[in-house]
């Protein structure tokens, strides 16, 4: 899938208009839906569960019955906002979402390693980034971002502004999300940490126009200068905890104004950076996924876990080791735009700095403190426990599949996302020996506020394919074709899901929550086995492409199953697999290494049949 970015000077309405422009998101019909999630549970399923689904599904369709009821409902919830789906995705997927934020929603990207191993580099190369934000965070202002498109059609950009100066705030059973960029006087600063000490950094002059690189090095130099002492309280680390224990920490913290004000000022900021001490040192084999585990969690209490906010939409991360990255809180967007503002960013760093600095005094950046008291201190250690846990349980392993990229699939006329996918299939298939439920997410950005649907990567004809693929009966030939036939029933389904909004996961939810609002008893397919089972996802797969040769990561969404994450580049395609230590039948080394055997017999299949070389 290629987005395409055209440049276009737009009014100051950019982000209404350019939302204005675009379709609502209709609501699929309920017939289609009823019929395209049985054809899902029949390679996840036994007969006799998926003959009673049957069973649920005709009843729950009757006319006049309950499914018209509330297919109705969701019909007037279309006809009465802007986006039917958009408000309850936040709330459902994210905000009433109790697990921590690390590893279990917030992604990561792993950017190229660095070219130094000192602060001076470290400084420097931090200086550069925040200037690269700043020229991007212009475009935004200025509502001059060029408009993406896909497919000729054109998307909805309204994720952009969602991004920078917002934070996520805890709350006791339902988070919330507060974006300071669009108040009458927009924030003017970022945060910085070093050592588990907050800063303040204003990044504009006092005329309005963004610091200088050299500007912007000098006041990172003070920052650091003054935060030399490691033996601080990682307060940072209170934001990694369960959602309801965080909100409780939370409400206790910010009694005191101190600790209020202080809270305030890194919410309100436009992004933080992460100063990170050195890392433990790997092999440059291991550098990835080393890097990966910094970008996903820090690496533990010992390491840089307390040098981040974990509510925080954007976080910059760069070690004095050269390893650099970010994550993302998930709440106000997907991946695409932050990889754009990535790609952005990398080439920015890139660039000499032709800028004259102006030989004007900057004050020194603000130190935020905090009153630490006994409770809050308990608070601290409990986190800490916490957080070293699932840096232990989490199992990710970052391969660069060197063999082939995008190239190959393209050459035999296949769709590089399908192909990876029945890579994916296949690789699964050989460890289990079955077919599991799979997650793909999908982007409904040519709709007005969209936000993701699923491609259901599992199909019956992708496990036609992944059966016949190591049976010695079946042909080259014939699985060539299950192959090309598994393809392009994914590349249909993305189409369906990206195009026309007839893919049937966000239309399920929006009528278990039309139940739920309508304060009706549950309708029996929501309380069926199959609908858990399909519910399971064993694989949660993203494809994130990106100019920058980087890749993002997340851990997995069940604790049997796999996070996958992927960049196809031209000639080579990064991969970042996640699996929980904690589960003995998941390995993530494995996985990586089964998926690359499956792409490289894929190939092999396709390059030694006669029918593909026609």
């Amino acid at each position: 899938i290629v987005i395409k970015t055209y440049q276009k000077t737009c009014s100051p309405w950019l982000r209404q208009s350019n939302s204005e422009g675009l379709p609502k998101l209709p609501v699929p019909s309920l017939q289609q839906t009823c019929e395209r999630y049985l054809a899902i549970l029949e390679p996840i399923v036994d007969e006799e569960e998926l003959s009673h689904t049957k069973e649920l599904l005709t009843e729950f369709q009757k006319a006049g019955g309950v499914g018209e009821r509330l297919q109705k409902g969701l019909e007037r919830r279309a006809r009465k906002t802007e986006n039917w789906l958009s408000d309850w995705w936040l709330t459902t997927a994210y905000l009433d979402y109790r697990m921590p934020v690390v590893v279990h929603s917030s992604p990561g990207v792993v950017l190229p390693r660095l070219e130094f191993s000192d602060r001076q580099g470290q400084m420097r190369f931090a200086a550069k980034l925040i200037a690269g934000v700043l020229d991007f965070k212009t475009m935004i202002d200025n509502e001059t971002l060029p408009v993406e498109y896909l497919g000729g059609k054109q998307l909805c950009m309204n994720q952009y502004y969602q991004v920078l100066s917002s934070c996520r705030v805890p709350g006791l059973k339902r988070d919330s999300v507060v974006n300071h960029a669009h108040r009458s006087r927009p924030p003017t600063h970022i945060t910085v940490v070093h050592n588990f000490q907050f800063f303040v950094l204003d990044v504009y002059n006092s005329d309005g126009t963004p610091l200088t690189v050299d500007q912007l090095y000098m006041q990172l130099e003070k920052v650091w200068s003054s935060s030399l002492q490691t033996n601080k309280e990682p307060i940072g680390i209170l934001t990694s905890n369960q959602r309801n224990s965080w909100g409780k920490a939370y409400n206790n913290l910010i009694k005191d104004k101190t600790n209020k004000d202080s809270v305030r000022a890194i919410q309100k900021s436009i992004f933080t950076v992460c100063l990170d001490a050195p890392m433990p040192c790997v092999s440059d084999e291991l550098y990835r996924s080393r890097a990966a585990v910094q970008m996903l969690h820090g690496g533990g209490s010992r390491w840089n876990s307390g040098n981040r906010w974990f509510d925080k939409t954007l976080q910059f991360i760069i070690g004095e080791d050269g390893s650099c990255g970010l994550m993302y809180e998930h709440a106000p967007a997907e991946g695409p735009p932050i990889v754009s503002l990535i790609d952005h960013v990398v080439e920015y760093t890139k660039k000499s700095e032709m800028v004259r600095t102006p030989m004007v005094p900057l004050p020194m950046p603000q130190k935020l403190r905090f009153n630490i008291t006994p409770e809050i201190k308990k608070d601290i250690e409990k986190a800490k426990q916490n957080m070293n846990i699932m840096v232990h349980d989490l199992d990710v392993k970052v391969i660069v599949f060197s063999h082939f990229g995008k190239n190959v699939p393209k050459t035999h006329k296949m769709s590089p996302d399908a192909f990876i996918q029945m890579g994916l299939q296949l690789a699964y298939y050989r460890m289990y020996q079955r077919c599991c439920a799979t997650y793909e997410s999908a982007s409904l950005r040519m709709f007005k506020l969209g936000r993701t649907d699923t491609i259901r990567s599992c199909s019956i004809d992708s496990a036609n394919f992944v059966k016949a693929m190591d049976d010695p009966a079946k042909q080259k030939i014939e699985k060539v074709t299950l192959l090309e036939k598994a393809v392009k029933a994914h590349r249909a389904y993305t189409d369906m899901v990206s195009e026309r909004c007839t893919a049937i996961d966000r239309h399920l939810l929006g009528l278990k929550l039309q139940a739920i609002e309508d304060l009706t008893s549950m309708p029996e397919i929501f309380m069926d086995t199959s609908y858990a089972v399909a519910n399971h996802y064993n694989l949660s797969t993203s494809q994130v492409p990106a100019k920058t040769d980087c890749v993002m990561c997340f851990g997995p969404v069940a604790p049997d199953g796999y996070g996958v994450c992927y960049n196809p580049m031209a000639e080579h395609i990064n991969f970042a697999v996640s699996a929980f230590n904690s589960c003995n039948e998941t390995n993530a080394a494995h996985m990586a290494q089964r998926l690359e055997e499956a792409l490289l017999d894929m190939r092999m299949l396709l390059e030694s049949t006669p029918k593909a070389k026609l």
